[in-house]
């Protein structure tokens, strides 16, 4: 339940179109709902800003499923991330307004249009190669409320393909970094900007990037101030973090 259901639920009370069994009745399941193999956490719009998140890997499509099922009453936004084609097809089966989004991974669920905030979010790729995860983080940062510009495939081996959209990049109010490899696009953007940076490490690369962990290495060692680093390929994290800076920055 979101604040705006949570407010209406104490109105039609205040104004006795509504009695206290009814309300309670529909306070049940808060804080969570109890499904056996997953504890549905509907506080989370109340404490977070945004509905519980469902992490598809290693769940059955079933339970994502099932997952969803129990949010859409009264979550307007659903989002679910790391899902394939199989989970995807079991949850349109059951909400046939959930839509697919096939390089991000990620299922998202709109029953109405979250009003968008005006502080822009733009998200970096290096690399083509690292578009899942900056698609992750691009369609996280949409269903969020925020207002997302793309900028991919820019990294430093062409260096000045970057530089051609210094005028994009000083637009923005938050930049989320996205690279494999060693990781060096991150300080560079951090080095260009007085705005929040957040770097993600992704697991491209050859034998000694060690799946990610070089990236993240030099990142976290960045020289340039100013630079928040997630894990690695947590698109849907540097997302979250971005959107927590954007609602700070507007007071909302």
């Amino acid at each position: 339940m979101d604040k705006d259901a949570l407010k209406n639920l104490l109105t039609q009370v205040k104004h006795g179109t509504l009695d206290i069994d009814q309300a309670l009745e529909s306070l049940k399941d808060l804080p969570f709902e109890d499904l056996g193999f997953a504890k549905v956490d509907h506080h989370r719009c109340l404490r977070k800003g945004f509905p519980e998140v469902i992490f598809c890997q290693g769940k059955q499509p079933e339970q994502v499923a099932s997952i969803i099922e129990r949010l859409l009453p009264t979550c307007n936004q659903i989002l679910a991330t790391r899902a394939n084609p199989e989970v995807y097809a079991v949850v349109n089966k059951m909400c046939p307004d959930a839509k697919y989004h096939s390089l991000a991974r990620c299922i998202t669920i709109e029953k109405e249009a979250r009003p968008k905030y005006q502080s822009p979010v733009l998200v970096i790729s290096a690399g083509t190669a690292d578009l899942p995860v900056a698609e992750e983080a691009s369609v996280t940062a949409e269903i969020m409320g925020n207002t997302v510009t793309r900028l991919y495939d820019v990294g430093v081996a062409g260096i000045h393909r970057l530089f051609h959209y210094k005028s994009l990049i000083d637009q923005a109010a938050v930049i989320i970094v996205v690279a494999g490899m060693e990781g060096a696009l991150a300080s560079v953007v951090g080095g260009l900007v007085e705005v929040p940076v957040v770097a993600v490490p992704t697991s491209i690369g050859y034998g000694a990037a060690f799946g990610g962990i070089a990236a993240l290495l030099a990142m976290l060692n960045s020289c340039a101030a100013g630079i928040a680093v997630v894990n690695i390929d947590n698109g849907f994290g540097a997302a979250a973090m971005a959107a927590a800076i954007v609602r700070l920055k507007e007071g909302k």
